[in-house]
């Protein structure tokens, strides 16, 4: 009988094959243009021990300061990218940065877009943060782009959460069903397996993770920005373990204060849909556009790092909503009719303009 029931899903997986068609309307997809180029290389990679007995690799950029952050990276690629953020708001001696490269990620990972089980990437999380709170006394901000940003509101709303004193989320995803969503594939890159991603979720919920190695969504990036080092497919427990468990509960259970930064220009996700997704479950969160910056170059805009410094430098009650805003970071926002419809703040460019980038920054 078992047998046969295994046969029967079996059979349920492979016919539930390819990948969706992704949109073809004229101008869907990423920016991929767009990703910083810069020309001084990332921090080195470092290693962090895990529960497992084992290390994962990290990027560290130093300051001088007791507080830290950490930037998650998003789908289909590793903390390299993230270097003009980090060493931006290193240099500002607001917070130590370290940017991992996730399990299943970067150089050379033991799996390439696979991990032992759904909770494996949380636990990895709060494993670096852990560590870094035996090497800096300060706060420790937990943060990412994208899917990283997903990822960073799942611990949030985890049992661990409670160990980092705020959340800073660029862009993040919440679900393939959110209203945030600029149709399933995120603006056209991702091929998500809808019926396999459904038929695994079911049987996940019967207790049953045999078939969680399967392949539930691939990437479509372009020849000319790959390296090798790329992820262009997942499993089902890495993609599954790689977004929040319940993104309105995550949001809801979030112990500290957040941060959602979204560029007015994203072609992943529905800018002005963030305001009254995110302030429906977390009423004190910020959440703001950042103009001129689309999905893929929002963490290199000078306007992002400006903003999560400002954020970083409030005082810990006023984050948390139990003390006033100091003038200065109430009047760094102007709000648009529309934005201000939508409850978002639409920030002011920082001095030099939209298109102000250090060199190198593409």
């Amino acid at each position: 009988m078992h047998r046969r029931i295994l046969a029967t899903l079996c059979l349920a997986l492979g016919a539930c094959g390819g990948p969706e068609a992704g949109p073809s309307e004229p101008g869907q997809g990423l920016h991929f243009d767009r990703l910083a180029r810069d020309a001084e290389p990332p921090a080195p990679l470092g290693r962090h021990p895990t529960r497992t007995g084992g290390e994962l690799p990290v990027r560290h950029y130093p300051s001088a300061t007791d507080d830290a952050l950490v930037l998650v990276h998003g789908s289909g690629s590793h903390s390299r990218y993230l270097a003009p953020l980090g060493r931006r708001i290193a240099a500002s001696g607001r917070a130590h940065v370290y940017t991992p490269d996730l399990r299943g990620h970067g150089e050379a990972p033991e799996r390439r877009g696979d991990i032992d089980h759904i909770d494996q990437l949380e636990e990895d999380l709060a494993d670096l943060v852990g560590w870094i709170r035996t090497r800096h006394p300060g706060r420790v901000f937990v943060g990412g782009h994208s899917s990283g940003g997903g990822l960073a509101l799942r611990y949030a709303g985890g049992r661990q959460g409670a160990d980092a004193s705020g959340f800073v989320l660029l862009a993040p995803f919440l679900a393939h069903d959110a209203p945030t969503m600029s149709g399933r594939s995120a603006g056209g890159w991702a091929r998500p397996r809808v019926p396999r991603i459904v038929l695994l979720s079911i049987l996940n919920g019967f207790g049953i993770h045999a078939f969680d190695d399967a392949i539930t969504i691939e990437f479509e990036m372009p020849e000319a920005v790959r390296d090798g080092t790329e992820t262009l497919a997942y499993s089902h427990r890495l993609n599954t373990g790689y977004a929040p468990r319940d993104w309105k509960a995550d949001l809801a259970a979030a112990p500290g204060p957040i941060l959602v930064l979204v560029g007015d220009q994203d072609e992943a996700f529905l800018p002005e849909a963030f305001g009254p997704a995110v302030r429906g479950s977390a009423p004190e969160a910020r959440v703001e556009l950042i103009p001129g910056a689309g999905h893929l170059d929002l963490p290199a805009h000078p306007a992002t790092a400006e903003r999560i410094l400002q954020w970083l430098s409030v005082p810990a009650a006023a984050l948390r909503g139990e003390a006033p805003v100091p003038q200065a970071e109430a009047s760094w926002s102007t709000s648009s009719s529309l934005a201000e419809e939508n409850g978002l703040e639409r920030i002011r460019v920082p001095e030099g303009g939209s298109d102000a980038r250090e060199p190198g920054d593409g």
